[in-house]
Formats: C-alpha cells, structure tokens, sequence
C-alpha cells in the first residue's frame, strides 16, 4: 500500500535567495558544531569531574577500583541520563518541528542545552551532574534534527547531499576543540564556555528563513503532522524508520564504549597500564576520523549517486576497524591512537546516515523522524554501554564483553541497509498518509 502523496507543484511560491540559503547551511553547521561540543564536554572531562565529585568515595581505593567506580558513575551519567534526555528530547522536538515549525525548535533547543551547560558549572555531587546532563540532552536533542531537516528542504535535490556534509564535518569538529578547550581551562570553566557559545548563536538565527515546504504543508493544514506514532505503522515505514535507526548504532558503540572507556578495555587487553590511553586524547583522535569520514562519506554517497552504497562501503570499514581494535590497538599507545583515527573515518557516516532520516519520510513526518531518528541512535549508547558494564563484571573482562557487543551491533546494521529506500535526489515535496 503506498503511504505517500507525491506534490507536483512547487514548494514555495516564494523561494529564498541563493545568498539566504547558504546562511542556513552555515548557521545549521555552526549548531552543530556547538551541539557536539556540548554533548562531548562529559566524556572530555569525565575523570576529572568525576574524580573531584567523588573525592571522599575513591579516598582508600585501589587504582582499578577507583576507575571502575568512576567507569560505573560515568555510565550512568552519560550512557543513561544525559542519552535518556536526547531520546525525550528527539521526540519533543520532533513533533514541534513538524507542527509549529523548524525555526521554533533551533531557538528552543540551543537555548535549554545553554543554560543545562553553564549551571553544569556549578554542581557539587554526582545526582546534580545527572539531572543537568540529562536537561542538556533534552535540548541538544533538537539541534542537529531540525538543522538537517531545514536544509535538506532548503538545497536543490542535486546539492543536498553535499549542504549536509558541510554541516555534519563542520559540526564533528566541535569534539576536537572541546579537547583542546578541556586541556588548556578547568573542567567547570569549559562547561560555562560551551553554554555562552550557545547562546552568542542564539543572535545568528535571527535572519535564518523557515522551510517553504513545512509552510505550506501548515497553510494547507496538511494532516497528521508530528504524529510520532505514524513512524510504527503501516509495517512497510516502520521497517524504513526501525532500520534508519539501527544502520547507525555502530557510531554511538565506536565512540560511547571502544573510545570513552578505552582507558578500562585497553589494559585489559594486554596494554601495560603505564600506557593507558586516555579518553580525552581518544575522542579527539576519533573525532578527527569521524569529520575526515564525515566528509569523505558524504562526498562518496554524491559521487556513487547512492546513499546506500557508501553506508555499505562505510560498514566494511567499520569491521574492519573493529577488527583492529581488538587485534593491534592494544600494541601501544601509538598503535591504539592510529586504530581510533581509523574507526573514526570508518564510522564517519553520521552526514550520510543523518541526510538519510530526513529524505526518508514526507514533510508531515520529516523532522519528527530527522531529529528523532539520530536521539535514537545516541540513546543506543544507554543500551550498548549497560550490556558492556553488565558483561565485564560477569565475566570480568572488559574487552572480551565489548566485543560480544560489537558482534551483536555491526550486524544488525548492516542487515538493516536492507530495510531503507534509496533516497538519493529524491524529491522531498511530499507528505506521508
């Protein structure tokens, strides 16, 4: 049964200027860039942070305790509250995108997930970190959804492609200043300095243009938009919207266990402890990967014409990486740092696979199921992180639990590939029925 009403008509009778679009793209890549640097601030200063909150706690405690205590606090913080607030958030967001608009949501998002980061700032015990990076989350939820989603509605169907590459690289490249900024100011300064990044932002999006075709779609009073529960049913979108979701978990596994925790799984590996890496160095080296990857993916799924093809080409470079984290990563540090470079171009599809969500459904779903889909995948890090802390303590061996997670995740997604239309230059004036 076709689900979908194609539009002939243009999207607007008024289109925007070359000029007003290309601000778009660059207002979107600079969200995005803020958005990572906020949501990555916990992983870069998750030992020292947590090192100084849990002071009396860890007083007495062997090495390997400490770290397992601070492993265990820094999963429930990261993996479970602030992923929890991105997966409310991604649907909140979404249903307001597709009804009251894309602009609504840019403005709300980064203004919640600016003001979570300054008083972040300010906590004094683990329970106050959680509850503000789960407010966070909610907001950080919205942004890159709905810049996506502006976009991908704004572009030619020819140049989509390659605006939302532009914002995801520009955007993955957040991570690498945060390491630098978290290196050179104390940790609860680099949270006060990503909250004002958010909010100097907040001036930009003055002069940004709202989507001609949610305009239309909210003139017209199409129907049923920003109704979530049209993503589970028929079967027939729910298979496009589970597998969207699930062709992109191995990102979130790559960077929320192999790179966040690699200081708990390398030694167990074989490492010697006095080359340790750290994860702060880790999610920067990975996150040069991921732009690089970001770029290259982008740019290959254009190239290819075929958005399927490059997230299959993206797949085997990803086992392959996974492959070498288990087997050279653990030589040495130098060793480790290159295989996290790698797994990070290797799952670097996070433009493609984002792009992917938004051409996927009609314009009464779009943004519902752009900004959803991508909190969904974050919030996988919740349930591949749990299984990974529940594994290494039953069977006390962190590397041997990350890889049985790994062989559950990697194939999954690349089953999924199956499950997902071919979107490339597709026509996005259309809505779902």
């Amino acid at each position: 049964m076709d689900t979908t009403t194609q539009q002939a008509s243009p999207s607007d009778t008024s289109q925007p200027s070359q000029r007003a679009v290309a601000f778009v793209v660059v207002v979107a890549a600079l969200g995005y860039f803020v958005d990572i640097f906020d949501l990555l601030l916990f992983a870069l200063v998750r030992k020292s942070s947590l090192q100084e909150l849990m002071a009396t706690e860890l007083a007495g405690k062997s090495a390997q305790e400490a770290d397992a205590l601070i492993a265990s606090a820094g999963v429930y913080i990261d993996n479970i509250s602030q992923t929890t607030g991105l997966l409310l958030g991604g649907l909140v967001w979404g249903v307001i995108a597709d009804r009251s608009g894309r602009m609504k949501v840019l403005f709300g998002s980064i203004l919640a997930y600016s003001v979570a980061n300054i008083l972040n700032a300010y906590v004094t015990d683990v329970t106050q970190y959680a509850v503000l990076r789960f407010v966070a989350g909610f907001g950080l939820a919205g942004e890159l959804g709905a810049g996506i989603t502006l976009v991908s509605e704004l572009v030619s169907r020819e140049r989509r492609g390659l605006a939302t590459t532009v914002v995801a690289t520009v955007g993955i490249l957040g991570a690498v200043v945060g390491y630098f900024v978290t290196q050179l100011v104390h940790w609860r300064t680099a949270f006060v300095i990503g909250g004002v990044l958010g909010l100097a932002l907040l001036g930009l999006r003055i002069g940004v243009v709202e989507s001609g075709l949610f305009r239309r779609a909210q003139r017209a009073h199409i129907a049923h938009r920003g109704a979530f529960w049209m993503l589970l049913w028929p079967w027939s979108r729910l298979r496009r919207y589970a597998s969207t979701v699930l062709l992109a978990v191995p990102i979130w596994f790559a960077v929320g266990t192999l790179v966040k925790y690699c200081d708990v799984i390398m030694p167990s590996l074989g490492l010697p402890l006095a080359e340790k890496p750290s994860p702060g160095k880790a999610i920067m080296w990975c996150y040069i990967g991921l732009a690089a990857g970001d770029l290259g993916s982008g740019l290959l799924s254009q190239w290819l014409k075929s958005r399927r093809k490059a997230i299959v080409i993206c797949h085997v470079l990803t086992l392959v990486g996974i492959i070498l984290y288990f087997t050279v990563a653990a030589q040495s540090q130098a060793a480790f740092y290159a295989v996290v470079c790698f797994l990070g171009v290797a799952t670097g599809y996070w433009a493609v696979f984002a792009t992917i969500a938004a051409e996927q459904f009609g314009t009464n779903l779009r943004a519902t199921a752009a900004i959803s889909a991508p909190n969904l995948v974050r919030w996988s890090a919740a349930w591949t992180g749990g299984a990974w802390l529940w594994l290494s303590s039953a069977w006390d061996s962190p590397w041997q639990a990350a890889l049985a997670v790994a062989a559950v995740v990697l194939p999954l997604a690349m089953i999924s590939t199956l499950g997902i239309n071919e979107s490339y230059g597709t026509d996005l004036d259309f809505e779902e029925r």
